[in-house]
């Protein structure tokens, strides 16, 4: 079990005379290769660079989880912003790690047959960050002030927060991480938006020189899941039992990865991501426990992994505007290859 680099042919497969869209469309069986010693392989495409939003995975195969249970399984990482459908419509993977909701949502907008299969964090790890001495209690704070994100934020989460709280357009600055740290330097009023499973405001109070207030939309009404397990219908029809193997044994894993002895994924994600060393994934780590990122809400009633209607029905309603056409959220997620469903 490995972990490797998309390459550019493989990203560059899904455009070879069909639309990512559309080749999904045309799969016909896709049933899964198995090694030599038997066991299904399955390719797991990261969705962009490695962070603690994939510990339980890496912690699967650290410990063996995953080859108990018959599968080889490889994690493919890559630059922010891979292109999953096109991934997925060339072969190049069998499963995906959705970074939130929008990402099935979209999927579904383009018509793309993939579902998500599992939300390993039940709450978006999504944060906004300020200086100290400015108010960040709340969402509604935020009128007036310059938000500062990554481009990939100002297609997704940027969606909801303008639309939930009536802020303007122009309120939007995205940039590159480098501009972002020094626009927050010199404006006092600027928000950062960050994540919590990159080691963000612990990264911000060592390079800005203050610990920042920091605030969890999850906690404020936003609805995304993330660390989503996407999968395209044809592949979860033809390989359910290997499905259904993968999410329980990402289950053990990601359970494993919070609450007992993570050093081992720890050292598989650092060799992916040498930004990130293990001081701050331990941080990661409790702020994983003490927000209860992996097993509260649903998950605590449900367990890891579960997602419901009522969850993506909300997200569906409150980003409306964020898509081309109206996606119907029902054909964004099943929950059949849960542990203990279908």
């Amino acid at each position: 079990m490995t972990f490797d680099r998309l390459s550019r042919r493989n990203l560059l497969l899904g455009a070879a005379g069909l639309t990512a869209a559309g080749a999904l469309s045309a799969c016909g069986r896709t049933e899964a290769t198995v090694d030599e010693a038997g066991r299904v392989r399955l390719r797991l495409a990261a969705g962009g660079p490695v962070t603690a939003a994939h510990g339980g995975f890496y912690q699967a195969i650290a410990t063996g989880t995953y080859e108990r249970r018959g599968l080889n399984v490889e994690i493919l990482t890559g630059a922010a912003g891979a292109d999953i459908p096109a991934l997925l419509a060339a072969s190049a993977v069998e499963l995906a790690v959705g970074v939130d909701s929008f990402a099935p949502m979209r999927l579904i907008a383009d018509r793309a047959p993939v579902k998500a299969v599992a939300a390993f964090l039940q709450k978006d790890p999504v944060v906004l960050m300020a200086r100290p001495d400015q108010p960040l209690e709340a969402l509604s704070a935020l009128r007036d002030r310059t938000i500062l994100m990554s481009p990939a934020d100002q297609a997704g989460f940027w969606n909801w927060l303008q639309t939930r709280f009536e802020l303007t357009a122009d309120q939007a600055r995205p940039g590159t991480p480098e501009d972002n740290l020094k626009a927050f330097r010199d404006d006092p009023k600027a928000v950062l938006v960050g994540r919590l499973t990159a080691g963000d405001p612990t990264l911000i109070a060592r390079e800005a020189g203050f610990t920042p207030r920091v605030l969890i939309p999850a906690d404020d009404g936003y609805p995304s899941y993330s660390s989503l397990v996407l999968a395209p219908n044809a592949f979860a029809r033809d390989n359910a039992k290997a499905l259904r193997d993968f999410i329980a044994a990402s289950v053990e894993g990601w359970r494993d990865y919070v609450h007992g002895d993570g050093s081992k994924a720890d050292t598989l994600i650092r060799r992916a991501n040498p930004d990130l060393n293990q001081r701050l994934l331990n941080a990661v780590r409790e702020s994983l426990r003490t927000e209860a990122v992996v097993d509260g809400g649903d998950a605590a009633l449900y367990g890891l992994g579960t997602m419901t209607a009522e969850r993506w029905q909300a997200f569906a309603e409150q980003t409306e505007d964020a898509y081309p056409s109206a996606p119907d959220w029902r054909e964004a997620f099943t929950v059949q290859y849960l542990p203990g469903r279908g």
